[in-house]
């Protein structure tokens, strides 16, 4: 959970689309002082800020009386390597045990199957090592990406995915074309960027999105819930004015300067983008409404990550950041830049720590409970 991209090359062809390349982003595996496994705290908090919220949703929306399969089926689209994922599918094996109580359905208790869900490049070894001994289900892995079918059809009942989304499947091909309004020169990403770059950004999220709720409708029992965490956007608001933005832009400052004095060539960076997106409530909406498989049971701006982005000093944001991009910077640059560049950055986050502190309204994550229909 929490993991950017559960993508990998593949083709689409549960929608009958042609073919799409996609590309794959893993976190950091292993254990070590740079992985993911001991730099994601951030996820950790975010999720646990919207722990009621969801208990919420099993409680007044999740239908128990409508399943007649045993076991009860749930699944983390992205969930990295732990320990995040452990605790999220505990919680909600926990909310639906209580629904089944509260129903009047103690005899009939099922029994709780996981599906632990990330791109075929994610760390399953570290996973599945560091797997709670005492848990109340049974384990499972399912490599893949989830911007294609990845469970047989109606098998599910209830999926979650905690930012993970906002990952896209591929960088927009628009950024890559120096003939194209929306090449995107000496910067990495979409915040600060002219609205045609915004613009092929969004556009990727939407194909991604739509791909993702057709192979979610297909895989869900009716009845069925999946609940959503993606870093977000207020309506309105420009991503240059989000923390996760300032951060962006502080990091592409850092493989600029570094470009400056011929540490790395400039081509690089202006053929380098973040392949991330933070969405609006509006167009999430405006997604799951288009796609009609689903109701909207819930979906609102919570807990500023400017609350968590604060607490973090230049290097802790600077762990943060690398356990979950080393992979894709070192792809492109090569991995002898990364000490450098991270040193850089957390600097840059504590000399531009004013811009960050007026980025606060920008900063939401959005929970989304949606149940198929």
């Amino acid at each position: 959970m929490a993991h950017p991209g559960s993508t990998q090359a593949g083709r689409v062809m549960s929608n009958n689309r042609a073919a799409t390349t996609q590309q794959s982003f893993p976190m950091n595996g292993g254990d070590g002082p740079h992985s993911y496994l001991n730099n994601s705290n951030l996820q950790r908090k975010a999720t646990d800020a919207c722990r009621t919220m969801i208990e919420e949703a099993i409680a007044q929306k999740l239908d128990v009386k409508c399943f007649s399969s045993n076991p009860f089926r749930l699944a983390d689209l992205g969930c990295s390597v732990g320990p995040n994922t452990f605790k999220a599918m505990q919680h909600i094996v926990e909310a639906v045990e209580r629904k089944y109580l509260a129903q009047g359905l103690k005899s009939e208790m099922p029994e709780f199957q996981v599906f632990f869900n990330d791109h075929v490049a994610n760390d399953f070894n570290t996973l599945f090592a560091s797997l709670p001994t005492e848990r109340r289900y049974f384990a499972c892995g399912v490599p893949g990406s989830f911007h294609d079918r990845l469970f047989p059809e109606s098998s599910i009942h209830f999926m979650f995915s905690s930012h993970a989304l906002h990952w896209l499947s591929k960088v927009p091909e628009e950024l890559l074309d120096k003939n194209s309004p929306a090449w995107n020169r000496g910067r990495i990403h979409c915040t600060s960027a002219p609205d045609e770059v915004s613009h092929a950004y969004a556009a990727q999220f939407d194909h991604d999105v739509e791909i993702f709720l057709n192979a979610r409708a297909k895989e869900l029992v009716v009845g069925g819930m999946i609940v959503l965490l993606i870093p977000a956007l207020p309506n309105g608001i420009p991503a240059s004015q989000s923390p996760f933005g300032v951060v962006f832009d502080l990091l592409g400052a850092s493989l600029m300067d570094m470009a400056m004095e011929g540490l790395i060539n400039e081509a690089q960076v202006d053929s380098f983008n973040l392949p991330v997106y933070s969405a609006s409530p509006e167009q999430m909406t405006d997604l799951v409404k288009r796609n009609g498989c689903f109701t909207i049971e819930r979906m609102e701006l919570v807990y500023p990550t400017s609350k968590l982005v604060d607490r973090f000093c230049g290097n802790e944001c600077g762990m943060h950041l690398r356990a979950g991009m080393e992979g894709i910077i070192a792809k492109h640059f090569g991995s002898g830049i990364i000490d450098e560049l991270f040193d850089r950055f957390s600097k840059k986050f504590v000399e531009f720590s004013h811009q960050l502190e007026s980025s606060k309204r920008g900063g939401a994550q959005l929970f989304a409970a949606l149940r198929r229909k």
